[in-house]
């Protein structure tokens, strides 16, 4: 099995992952859909190892990791193109993940983010918070921030990553990146986190706050006067302020409730869905924390609900509901109308209706 030739089928039809696993023919995913690559037989296990042993190319250190955890995070470049690799077993037979990663960087301006988010990369300390489920396009967002302040600011940036995507070069900005894991530049994020309060950077990148002493060490570093953008896996800005607040006992939820409502300046949620015409549509829900928010998030008990509203409610100040963002894209004929009542609740489709009534008023559209 040529795994070249399953590379070079990837980027001619600009797929943005490559699936290999035992017992099927070799699956590319191109615009959310799942297709076999063309003229490619199924693959045995002969081919799994032969395609590990290419990934791995003999390295040691990765391949101690691999037989010990029985997983593999790593990166691989091929022709100049850096891919994203996660290796697992399924029926004790390695199988690969492969996430190819594009070499530009598409302008901040395309992605589809509100501006407010940009903006806020100015603050001079505090937290900003990238959400999303897997696949919802936090990592391009993320690395188009970074490269926003690299083109723009004359700041340190230290970015820790598992594994790192998009190689930055300083330009304006000086930036350190560091890659997460065994035998790597940090062990753990939180270990990476903590040493960087000796590194003197002004913007700590986070690639991923998956527990809390990474959190805790994130809180310290905005505490201590420096601004920290991170990603979680969380569907909404509420879900967000929960999980975070849920990484601590009880006893301490009240502290880390008043740091939140004192550092957290923004939350970004972000979902991608296949539009219209054929190309993924970022829907965006942006909470802005004034001081309505964070009362909310001081109070005993925390209503989803609530911050809900508050974000409704706080328009004008850069915040984004989710149901505008999903009316505004109907109006501009980005989505279905199915697709864009398939991301609310029941409870919310009459607020939909309203919201598209209205845009549509606005703009002058029947």
């Amino acid at each position: 099995m040529n795994l070249d030739k399953i590379l070079d089928e990837a980027i001619k039809v600009d797929a943005s992952d490559v699936h290999l696993i035992c017992g099927n023919k070799p699956m590319l995913r191109i615009v959310r859909r799942l297709e076999p690559a063309e003229g490619f037989d199924v693959l045995t296990p002969e081919d799994m190892d032969e395609i590990y042993d290419t990934l791995v190319k003999g390295n040691l250190d990765k391949d101690e990791v691999f037989n010990s955890t029985r997983k593999l995070d790593m990166s691989y470049e091929y022709k100049d193109i850096r891919l994203r690799v996660n290796i697992s077993f399924s029926d004790d037979i390695p199988i690969c993940t492969l996430r190819l990663i594009k070499n530009e960087l598409p302008p901040y301006e395309a992605l589809g983010v509100p501006d407010i988010v940009r903006r806020m990369t100015y603050q001079p300390q505090g937290l900003i918070l990238v959400t999303g489920k897997t696949n919802s396009g936090k990592s391009t967002t993320l690395n188009a921030l970074v490269n926003h302040i690299n083109e723009n600011q004359n700041k340190k940036i230290l970015t820790l990553e598992n594994p790192v995507e998009y190689k930055h070069h300083s330009k304006k900005s000086l930036i350190v990146q560091k890659e997460i894991g065994r035998g790597k530049d940090s062990l753990t994020f939180s270990a990476g986190v903590k040493n960087s309060l000796r590194e003197d950077c002004d913007i700590l990148v986070i690639g991923e706050i998956r527990d809390k002493e990474t959190m805790e060490a994130a809180i310290e570093m905005a505490e201590s006067g420096h601004l920290v953008i991170g990603t979680l896996h969380t569907k909404s800005c509420a879900e967000t302020i929960d999980r975070m607040i849920n990484f601590y006992e009880v006893r301490d939820q009240a502290t880390i409730k008043y740091l939140l409502s004192a550092l957290l300046k923004l939350v970004i949620s972000q979902r991608l869905l296949p539009g219209r015409d054929g190309k993924l549509v970022l829907v965006p829900e942006v909470m802005v924390v004034d001081n309505i928010v964070a009362g909310i998030i001081r109070k005993d008990k925390l209503s989803v609900s609530e911050i809900e509203d508050a974000i409704q409610s706080n328009l004008e100040k850069g915040s984004i509901g989710l149901t505008n963002s999903l009316a505004e894209l109907f109006v501009e004929d980005k989505l279905t109308l199915d697709q864009v009542k398939s991301q609310i609740e029941e409870k919310n489709l009459e607020s939909l209706n309203r919201t598209i009534m209205q845009l549509k008023i606005k703009k002058g559209k029947n």
